[in-house]
């Protein structure tokens, strides 16, 4: 079972055991895409107003609300191209259907992502642990990530390790370290300056000889030399994978929604500097931005596996197209 494969089983568990607590985490998506809602919806509005049909300026507005709502260009392309078939198919479109044609058409567009990453759940040996590496840039919300999916993991019975190799920074080591504890993850650690693949090798270490069934392993989020920044990743997969052959079985990149466009370009960068498999996206709950989770979904064809709608534990969610089109469309 991978580790994706986790926390579907666990949010069905919950879903049919403590319909409560599902609805309080649809409650979370809608109050955390809230700005996002409001800003499309608020641009839309303003785009249709005194429009009786979808006509070429309608489309024209659609595309640069999109656009301005941090879609990205190709993917509201995309979009725009599929409206204007239906409106040829159709003959006539009244101005007012366009909330529930665009609503119809960015679900479809996620379900095509969607369904391209089927065999995301990768099949984890008895006694082998599941091991994830984390990449992104400082700041993009990493180290409150692995925390949160630790301590998701431990409530689902699970001995999780994490090991802190991003240790240019003595902060992200003592950040960490807060977030295990809170966890009840076991974190390996080493001096500031050390080798990070040393860190990652000992984590496997003593995660194999403890019998855990989940390692996050941090990494350091620099971005100012991408020969540099591929090296030291590519090194930290050789030495993991000395310990544990497939590792690692994950790679997921963390990006902060709430910068919008920037968002893209860091996906841009790790995705050209290592095998990303998996994406979260964080610090939805606190902008207008969240339309780039749309874009970045269609335009890098890595799934979308978790996003960020606020700063607790359990807000943390496993992204579902459905819901969030629901949450984002109301």
């Amino acid at each position: 079972m991978g580790l994706f494969d986790i926390f579907k089983k666990k949010k069905e568990e919950e879903r049919q055991s403590a319909p409560e607590a599902a609805s309080a985490r649809n409650n979370d998506l809608t109050a955390g895409l809230e700005k996002t809602k409001e800003g499309l919806f608020g641009k839309l509005a303003r785009a249709v107003a005194g429009k009786s049909k979808v006509d070429d300026e309608v489309l024209d507005q659609l595309e640069e609300v999109l656009i301005t709502s941090d879609v990205g260009v190709e993917t509201t392309v995309k979009i725009i191209r599929r409206i204007e078939e239906r409106v040829a198919r159709d003959k006539y479109m009244n101005s007012s259907e366009l909330q529930s044609i665009l609503r119809e058409e960015i679900t479809a567009l996620l379900q095509e992502r969607d369904g391209e990453a089927e065999d995301f759940g990768l099949e984890v040996r008895e006694g082998t642990p599941f091991v994830v590496m984390v990449v992104g840039v400082n700041g993009a919300g990493k180290t409150t990530t692995i925390g949160k999916l630790a301590a998701q993991l431990k409530k689902a019975g699970k001995k999780v390790w994490i090991g802190a190799a991003d240790t240019f920074r003595a902060a992200a080591i003592d950040q960490l370290q807060v977030w295990a504890d809170r966890a009840g993850a076991t974190m390996i650690r080493q001096e500031m300056g050390s080798d990070p693949a040393s860190v990652a090798f000992d984590t496997l270490k003593s995660a194999v000889a403890n019998h855990a069934d989940v390692v996050l392993i941090d990494t350091a989020g620099r971005l100012h030399n991408k020969i540099g920044l591929m090296n030291e990743l590519t090194k930290i997969r050789n030495v993991m994978a000395k310990v544990i052959p497939d590792a690692p079985h994950e790679v997921l990149l963390v990006l902060d929604g709430s910068t919008g466009q920037n968002a893209f370009e860091q996906a841009r960068q790790f995705t050209q500097a290592t095998q990303v498999t998996s994406l979260a996206i964080t610090k939805l709950d606190g902008t207008a931005k969240g339309g780039v989770v749309i874009g970045i979904s269609d335009q890098f064809r890595i799934p979308v596996r978790y996003i960020g709608v606020g700063e607790g534990i359990d807000q943390l969610q496993l992204f579902d197209r459905r819901s969030f089109v629901d949450a984002l469309f109301g």
